[in-house]
Order: structure tokens, then sequence, then C-alpha cells
């Protein structure tokens, strides 16, 4: 909704809903009730009515963000994610729609973004919901991940099935930007929606102890 600073909020999730794919091979989730509005009036009387429901969730579902512990065992896990890298965070995003799969980051793209989200728009998401969208995804090279690390970033997102290519097994740009503490948002939506700066970013998970990866809200704040 507008506010008097003419800001506007981009919602770059996707919806999750009961027996969904994110990635091939994960469980999908399950929604459901524990407590319906009928069994409610049991316990609190006539027309007072509560909903409670009941979601099992794999980690990986949706739109998440991925922090060390999902790479490296000695790595933070969620309680360990500072806010500053994940929440109201300066944002660029790059246009890399038709770049092919394998996308570049270049030292001059990365001049300046120094404690910012930096979020590439690959135009995948578009996909989402097909069998289309698990295949030949677009991705950051493992330069490129190199490169975000010496420019220091808080945290970097794509709207695309992983950040790695998924030809292998190998996960370099995981290995890379886990290894240097940079969390990594995958499968985000609704970039083309956005400016190239002039933004925030917010992706924040829950704070579970023993979880390296979990579902997030991600939103950008423009103007």
């Amino acid at each position: 909704m507008p506010t008097s600073s003419n800001r506007r909020l981009v919602d770059l999730s996707h919806t999750i809903t009961d027996g969904m794919t994110t990635y091939p091979g994960l469980p999908v989730p399950s929604i459901g009730t524990r407590l319906s509005r009928q069994a409610a009036e049991e316990v609190y009387g006539p027309g007072l009515t509560f909903q409670i429901g009941m979601v099992e969730l794999c980690t990986n579902t949706g739109t998440y963000l991925d922090v060390p512990f999902h790479r490296f065992a000695d790595g933070h896990d969620l309680t360990g994610l500072a806010l500053e890298r994940v929440a109201d965070v300066p944002a660029v995003c790059f246009d890399r729609t038709d770049r092919g799969c394998a996308i570049e980051l270049s030292a001059n793209d990365l001049e300046g973004c120094e404690g910012q989200a930096v979020l590439v728009q690959t135009g995948h998401s578009a996909l989402w919901g097909s069998d289309n969208y698990f295949e030949n995804h677009p991705y950051l090279t493992e330069a490129s991940a190199h490169r975000l690390v010496e420019a220091n970033v808080a945290c970097v997102g794509i709207d695309s099935l992983n950040i790695d290519s998924t030809e292998t097994g190998d996960r370099p740009v995981h290995t890379v930007l886990l290894g240097a503490g940079i969390p990594i948002i995958e499968h985000l939506n609704n970039l083309e929606h956005l400016p190239s700066d002039g933004m925030t970013f917010t992706a924040v998970p829950p704070k579970i102890e023993g979880a390296g990866t979990f579902t997030v809200r991600a939103y950008a704040t423009v103007g």
C-alpha cells in the first residue's frame, strides 16, 4: 500500500500450496487443520469459532533462505543469522534475462555493492508450477560468487530453481557464498517489477535452532 513517501511494497515470494513441488525429490508440503471451526464451538461455545492449522513443511519449500549450516556442519544455523543481512537491506537488482543459463556478474557490476542485497533477475520464475521450471535453469558462475564475496555484499538472491548449476552434484556458489557467511535466497518471484536500485530487501526466516534453510516471505520496499 502506498505511503505518504510514495513507497511501495513488492512481494517477491511464491505462494505455498498443499502438495506443491519446489524441488524434485523433496517432500511436498501438507497443509491441514488441527482444530476446525466446528470443533472450536464445542470448546469455546456456540458462535465462537477459531481455526488452528497444521503444516508439515520441508525447510526447502517455496522461496527460502540458506545460511552456512546448510552447507557446512560448523556453520551457523538460522539462530545465528544477522538481521542486518536480510532485513530492510539496501538492494540492487541485475536484469539477466535472455543471458543464457550461466549468469556472470562482473567486478564492475558489483562496484559499490558492499553491504547490499544483490538480486539476480533471470525470468525463470515465470515457469513456476510447470515441469519446465526444473529444466535448464539459470544459475550463477563460481567466478561470480567469488566477486560477490570480494564485493562484501549482504546477501544474494535469484529467481531460479537453484543459484548453482544442478547438472552435477557440485555446488560451488553455495560453497563460496555460504563459506563467506553470505545468505542465499532462491526461488524469488516478481523481480521484473523491481528497479535496478533505490530499494530495500527483506527476507527473514523463523529463528529455528538446528536448521540451515527455511521458507521466507521476501519483499522489496521501493522508493
